[in-house]
């Protein structure tokens, strides 16, 4: 992106179209001076004016200048548009990263504040899960106790009831109490009667005595007192048999509503707890993509802001550099402009001319040396330079003066 490959070669070509300019002026002068002792030599031979070449010379070198001129120009003005253009769309480049950051930072709140209501929620239904799993539990160990305590009451009860049948029966029929009292169901009996029976005082006493065996000598079987109690304790007995009975059913039918209940409930609450779990996976994967390419927005929008700044201090460095070398440039045209109207002038024709021999010179006048014609070249040099007061032309002078 950067325009540093460009721009050394723009700098290269002003700075050698620059020295190629001088140069050519100091080559210029040199055939200059060759020119005029050439012209000296020729004129004897009716050549042409030696100083129109030297013009013709200075005209080529500022065509040449112009065209060179032409062309830096086309590549700065390249330059300039890549500067501009690489600007806008540093810009805006710049500008979108700036609001992509702003959306990832929105969008990273956004999904954290999720993510924790979610882990919020994700506890509060495992904790529920655990409770009903432990209501579960709780319910079946009772029931497990509930069911043995009735299958030994019911049990027992039974037992009672057929033995207090066989006891009623045997009495109705005449025969004598002791062969009950040998049974374990007597045993039954009287343990019933003495901690469970609902019975009056005198009525109880006289079936423990019976049971107890004291009473069985002078017992009256048609009498039927000791059988009614018999009968009434029985009854007793199937009643708390049929309540019990009763009882475990409902136990049994309220323990499997409430296991269908907390069954019901532990489902729903592992299929949310699945869920929510597999969203909070998400969004934590969501968060880390999205803060990993928040980093890389803000790295590359620090690198374009640099090499925004770059641009616009190499743009404006260009910009000057470019000035210098238009004044240069036009400082170097303006010379070879002033050398050529003051070669052509009349004035230095004339200086031209007494500077040549004359037509009876002899061959030895006509061959002069290097340094006459040097200093010769050098007085139209300077005298041309007086006229038009040009740096260009002070310039050529000292070059000419220092070979």
């Amino acid at each position: 992106r950067s325009p540093g490959v460009a721009q050394p070669c723009a700098e290269c070509h002003l700075f050698h179209g620059t020295m190629k300019v001088a140069r050519s002026v100091l080559l210029c002068l040199g055939a200059g001076a060759a020119a005029v002792q050439v012209h000296q030599r020729a004129e004897a031979r009716g050549m042409a004016n030696p100083i129109r070449k030297v013009v013709t010379m200075l005209e080529n070198m500022r065509t040449k200048v112009t065209e060179e001129g032409a062309r830096e120009q086309e590549l700065y003005d390249r330059f300039r548009c890549y500067c501009k253009t690489s600007g806008g769309d540093l810009d805006k480049s710049i500008a979108d990263a700036e609001a992509k950051i702003e959306s990832a930072d929105a969008a990273v709140k956004e999904k954290t504040e999720r993510k924790a209501q979610l882990e919020a929620e994700l506890k509060e239904h495992t904790a529920s899960r655990d409770e009903a799993k432990e209501t579960m539990a709780k319910a079946t160990s009772l029931r497990e106790k509930e069911a043995a305590s009735y299958a030994k009451e019911s049990a027992d009860l039974k037992t009672n009831v057929a033995a207090i049948s066989k006891a009623v029966a045997a009495l109705e029929k005449g025969a004598a109490g002791g062969a009950f009292l040998q049974t374990p169901g007597a045993r039954l009996v009287k343990t019933w009667a003495m901690e469970r029976a609902t019975l009056p005082d005198v009525s109880r006493e006289e079936l423990l005595a019976f049971l107890s065996g004291g009473g069985s000598a002078g017992y009256a079987p048609q009498s039927g007192e000791i059988t009614g109690i018999l009968k009434q304790l029985g009854d007793e007995m199937s009643k708390s048999l049929e309540e019990a009975t009763a009882a475990e059913t409902s136990a049994i039918q309220i323990y499997e509503e409430l296991m269908a209940a907390k069954k019901k409930e532990v489902s729903s609450l592992q299929a949310q707890i699945e869920e929510k779990m597999t969203r909070v996976g998400e969004l934590g994967v969501e968060i880390a993509e999205v803060a990993n390419d928040l980093e890389d927005t803000k790295q590359a929008l620090a690198a374009d802001k640099k090499f925004k700044q770059e641009l616009e201090e190499g743009c404006d460095t260009k910009a000057k550099e470019w000035e210098v070398v238009k004044k240069t440039r036009a400082e170097e045209l303006l010379a070879l402009s002033e050398t050529i109207k003051v070669l052509n002038d009349d004035d230095a024709l004339e200086l031209f001319k007494k500077t040549l021999p004359s037509a009876s010179a002899s061959f030895i006048q006509l061959r002069l040396s290097a340094s006459s014609q040097k200093a010769r070249a050098l007085e139209l040099i300077r005298s041309a330079a007086r006229k038009s007061s040009s740096p260009g032309l002070d310039l050529i002078a000292l070059a000419l003066n220092g070979k």
